[in-house]
């Protein structure tokens, strides 16, 4: 039996919990690189891609099924009308429209927002504010204050800069709100041993904090703005001459030409996957993932 010597006594070895170190020099190596189809299922770009692949057989399967073109067109022909009016530039046309106004009402939605949270943070008086105007205006959907933005602004770009804004505007204000009385106290302190103040303490600590919540209003304010824009022109569209892509889908459905329809809502959901998956992820991996905030 072994013992062993601690603090002048000796005690009794425990036989069961001692194991004989096992050779592993006959398992092989350890580390067995990744198959293809291992690398391939863990890409989760790749896993997106066949997910799309899939959807578009069953489309066009089930396209081909129906048989009723006027109806429901197949994937291979709404493909084809897409890449046409896209060659004719249409398309592009239409969409440089719709996103010259989304820039204007999103970022003039993106300023008050900065401006009514300002007030909320600094004063009593703007919490208040800010509290009692979300209550109000932000389960009021943005379609919903269209007429009215139609008698103060009249039928033009006006008008769709107004709903954008309000669908932007309290979906961003909240969430940044929330994200800076969401800082903790702890990380606020320390903030203030290092002598930060003002502007730098706002940029150094509360931002980079409150920045999750913050980059989350973001992207539900650019959803709520991209649907709203679309919905409010298949209505009337920019303006007498000219429109953008829910005008293009609304000419399309009234000359019953389907395919563009569809071709109309592909460029709506390419442009939103766009938007998503690039943009926003990028700004992710560059701020919340690499200061360790989300995985």
């Amino acid at each position: 039996m072994s013992t062993s010597m601690y603090a002048g006594t000796t005690t009794a070895g425990r036989p069961e919990f001692e194991r004989v170190p096992v050779d592993a020099s006959g398992i092989g190596a350890v580390e067995q690189p990744l198959t293809l189809w291992e690398r391939l299922s863990n890409n989760t770009a790749v896993r997106r891609i066949a997910l799309l692949v899939v959807l578009a057989v069953i489309w066009e399967v089930y396209a081909r099924f129906l048989s009723n073109p006027l109806l429901f067109p197949s994937f291979s022909d709404t493909l084809q009308t897409f890449w046409r009016d896209l060659m004719r530039g249409t398309l592009i046309s239409r969409t440089f429209t719709s996103l010259q106004v989304l820039v204007l009402g999103y970022g003039a939605g993106l300023l008050l927002a900065a401006t009514f949270t300002t007030l909320a943070v600094s004063t009593r008086i703007g919490t208040d504010l800010l509290s009692t105007l979300t209550a109000m205006f932000n389960p009021l959907p943005a379609i919903a204050i269209l007429p009215l933005a139609l008698i103060w602004f009249g039928l033009g770009m006006p008008s769709l800069i107004f709903v954008i804004i309000h669908s932007v505007l309290w979906a961003v204000a909240l969430n940044t709100y929330t994200g800076f009385r969401s800082v903790p106290e702890t990380l606020r302190m320390s903030g203030r041993n290092y002598g930060l103040g003002g502007i730098r303490y706002v940029m150094l600590i509360l931002i980079p904090a409150a920045f999750p919540s913050i980059l989350a209003g973001l992207k539900i304010g650019w959803a709520f703005a991209w649907r709203t824009l679309i919905a409010a022109e298949l209505v009337f569209g920019v303006s007498s001459r000219s429109g953008g892509l829910g005008w293009y889908i609304f000419e399309a459905r009234a000359e019953l030409r389907t395919s563009q329809v569809f071709a109309g809502l592909l460029a709506v959901i390419l442009i939103g996957l766009f938007v998503e998956s690039v943009i926003f992820r990028a700004i992710e991996r560059r701020t919340v993932q690499r200061w360790g905030m989300e995985r």
